[in-house]
């Protein structure tokens, strides 16, 4: 069977990804990559083995109508929801879409960050 191994983020402003991703998302470092105009990589714990490689790049990210990632889900619990919708709102990263499983924000470089919890829905309230 396969899994994902590690799901890979270009950042133009890495430090700064790094704060939304691990500061404010709680991922925590597993390893930092050294370049030749300081960090090129910064990988991040997804539990189970995988995890989210933040590469810097100069390289805008691709928007959501052309080919390639469409984003990063990472899993929460159903009685998550609300807080992580307040968390993400606050630091200035507010809730644009809801389904009645997911809540999707975006990250300071504009790409799409899903936080779900299925196959729980939400309270039917909780995502109109």
């Amino acid at each position: 069977m396969m899994t994902v191994h590690h799901v890979a983020l270009l950042a133009r402003d890495l430090p700064v990804m790094e704060r939304f991703y691990s500061g404010l998302l709680g991922l925590p470092v597993l390893r930092r990559w050294p370049g030749d105009a300081g960090e090129r990589s910064v990988w991040l714990d997804l539990g189970a083995g995988a995890f989210l490689a933040l590469e810097r790049t100069a390289a805008a990210p691709a928007p959501d109508e052309q080919a390639g990632w469409h984003m990063v889900a990472l899993r929460i619990g159903r009685d998550e929801r609300a807080s992580w919708a307040s968390r993400l709102t606050a630091a200035g990263h507010p809730i644009f879409h809801r389904t009645p499983f997911t809540i999707y924000a975006r990250d300071p470089e504009g790409n799409r960050v899903g936080l779900s919890h299925y196959p729980e829905p939400a309270d039917a309230d909780d995502h109109v």
